[in-house]
């Protein structure tokens, strides 16, 4: 049987009432025995290396998880990671870029209600994901949830409170687990070794134009970050003009070494900023790069795990445009 480690991080899953509301505190072995199942068909071994809800996450939790998965690496045959919802997305896109091309699967999971509730989906989403880890096609970073096999860096959380809360975004799952079968649809295939990664600098920051909002807020995004990914609308545009002041703000800061990425508020199909005249001017005068398909937490997780190595404009370019994880369609 192949050997699994469980790498318990809290969340709903791991939650219980309190009088202030669902608080972690179920840890890694009492996860696993709400799914004794899967001990029939695999050796697990648990570690609990924080248990917060996941809203509390930040980069450094990632290099938590990342910096666990290396060190255990040789001893196990597939890794689980239960999380909280909430930023599951980021989490498992920046997991893809600290830990990539890992022939051995890298499979997060969590669930909408706690897994000691009677309706709760943490169970069947728990062992799927078990399921997952040891099917001989997988590998890489996934998401599993609601039986759906979803590549890390591809995630995005679309509802609140149903089961279904995840998506693919413009890219198929990977596969379907369905009456305890893995059903794949895409099977990655496995490199030799993983390529691991241990930094990652945290000052990027998502800034979301809306109507009215002037360049002063640009400005200091650019202050606090090394990094800027701009939330145009539509297909990327950027208002111009003497109102909002966006390109006087970018002329600015030009050659002061800041990245500044353009990406689009809607969902799916990304951005194209050669279909307007708005967006043709703006890459036309400014050194930018454009998230095309990327999902904004693919964007910012990408460019966290660029900046902590290099600030050389054409590499951070080349690296921010190399397809991992299926984070670049095409």
């Amino acid at each position: 049987m192949k050997k699994i480690l469980l790498i318990a991080t809290g969340g709903t899953i791991a939650s219980r009432a309190s009088g202030k509301g669902l608080v972690p505190s179920i840890d890694s072995n009492g996860l696993l025995k709400y799914v004794p199942e899967i001990l029939e068909f695999c050796e697990v071994d648990t570690l609990q290396i924080f248990n917060i809800d996941s809203t509390n996450v930040t980069p450094d939790h990632w290099l938590m998880i990342a910096n666990t998965i290396r060190s255990e690496y040789e001893k196990y045959d597939g890794f689980v990671v239960c999380h909280g919802t909430d930023t599951m997305a980021y989490s498992a896109a920046a997991t893809s870029y600290l830990v990539q091309h890992s022939p051995k699967p890298i499979v997060f999971t969590g669930s909408q209600k706690p897994i000691d509730k009677e309706d709760t989906d943490g169970r069947i989403n728990l062992r799927d994901s078990f399921l997952y880890a040891t099917s001989d096609v997988a590998s890489d970073v996934v998401i599993v949830f609601q039986g759906k096999v979803i590549a890390g860096t591809r995630a995005k959380k679309i509802r609140t409170k149903s089961f279904n809360a995840f998506e693919s975004v413009d890219f198929p799952v990977l596969a379907v687990i369905r009456d305890g079968r893995v059903i794949p649809y895409i099977v990655t295939p496995k490199q030799a070794e993983p390529k691991f990664y241990d930094a990652l600098d945290s000052r990027v920051g998502l800034l979301s134009i809306t109507p009215g909002m002037k360049g002063a807020i640009l400005d200091a995004y650019f202050r606090l970050n090394d990094a800027v990914v701009l939330s145009g609308y539509g297909t990327g545009g950027i208002p111009e003009g003497e109102y909002y002041g966006y390109y006087e703000v970018l002329e600015s800061w030009k050659g002061k070494g800041k990245t500044l990425a353009i990406t689009t508020q809607v969902q799916h199909e990304g951005s194209d900023l050669s279909v307007y005249k708005v967006g043709q001017g703006l890459k036309a005068r400014f050194d930018l790069l454009e998230g095309f398909d990327m999902t904004n937490e693919g964007i910012i997780t990408k460019l966290m795990w660029i900046l902590a190595q290099t600030r050389d404009e054409r590499e951070i370019k080349r690296l921010f445009y190399q397809v991992v994880n299926y984070d670049l369609i095409g």
